[in-house]
């Protein structure tokens, strides 16, 4: 089956700490015409084939800007609300991709790309696409991608859902940047559980991939070693401290309320459980391998 071509990209999210990470690849790519751009922050890159409007995705603008694009790639997202409302960040994240997927039909565009999470299974070890959804109950945004994967299974299966790990890399989330430099660590039951990441670079990759092949669908994303909470602390400090779990979150959930740092911190809670993919249909059916192991990309945490 010819590939098909792609060219004409909107692309949401394009301020996002990704798409820094993306956009210039992207645009160095021949194959690729333009690119229309919204956010609701103004963007950091320029380039001549890319355009930037500052919108946001619920606007009832989004069906012009679209026009004349063939391809919807969907990176806007609230990933830490802060102090912003959850009926708020629902109707952001869950309304507003439906909007937006929405609005792509109405626009004839026939490439779909979503950037989902590993956070919608929850916990397991080697998880394949077909693994049911269990995100964490109370983190918000695992809870928000995997409703917004049952629609787009329902409504989109035409779809690429691509699901990457941790994606950690210079560009990456405030909040995930100063993870691996703390001293300490919460104290966990031995034997710790496991995880993995992906650089931003690879995640970039992966949606170029997506573009120019037809696959449909969910695609687990991440790097083939795993490591530990503690064992990536332990890596950067000489002398570290083990913290009560319990301990840990209480001092997330007093920063939060009292300063709206971060998000809610159920998010912590995944540290509890072993979640690791196995990226076989990333590799077989989108030819997509990563180019950074896990030291690297936690190394590229600065």
């Amino acid at each position: 089956m010819p590939r098909p071509l792609t060219p004409r990209i909107f692309l949401t999210g394009s301020a996002s700490h990704l798409a820094r990470a993306w956009l210039p690849k992207l645009c160095a790519d021949p194959r690729i015409e333009r690119v229309i751009g919204i956010d609701l922050a103004p963007a950091i890159f320029t380039h001549a084939k890319f355009t930037h409007h500052v919108c946001d995705i619920r606007s009832p603008e989004l069906g012009a800007l679209m026009s004349g694009s063939n391809a919807l790639v969907h990176l806007a997202w609230v990933v830490l609300r802060g102090k912003m409302n959850a009926t708020t960040m629902h109707d952001i994240n869950v309304r507003g991709t439906q909007r937006v997927f929405e609005a792509a039909r109405s626009a004839g565009i026939s490439r779909l790309i979503h950037l989902s999470s590993a956070s919608v299974y929850g916990g397991g070890e080697n998880l394949r696409e077909s693994a049911p959804l269990n995100p964490i109950p109370d983190f918000l945004y695992a809870q928000h991608k995997g409703e917004a994967e049952n629609y787009l299974a329902l409504e989109f299966p035409q779809a690429l859902r691509l699901r990457p790990h941790l994606i950690l890399g210079p560009y990456c989330q405030p909040v995930l940047k100063q993870l691996p430099h703390q001293p300490c660590y919460p104290r966990l039951p031995d034997p710790q559980p496991r995880l993995q990441c992906v650089h931003e670079d690879d995640v970039a990759d992966a949606l170029s991939a997506g573009l120019f092949n037809p696959i449909s669908g969910p695609v687990n994303l991440a790097s083939v070693a795993t490591f530990s909470f503690k064992e990536m602390i332990m890596a950067r400090h000489r002398y570290t401290i083990p913290l009560p779990f319990g301990l840990v979150k209480a001092a997330l959930n007093i920063s939060w309320r009292l300063t709206g740092y971060g998000g809610e911190p159920a998010w912590i809670d995944g540290l509890r459980n072993t979640l690791t993919l196995d990226c076989t249909r990333a590799q077989s059916e989108l030819d997509w391998w990563p180019k950074f192991d896990a030291d690297a990309t936690l190394a590229a945490v600065k």
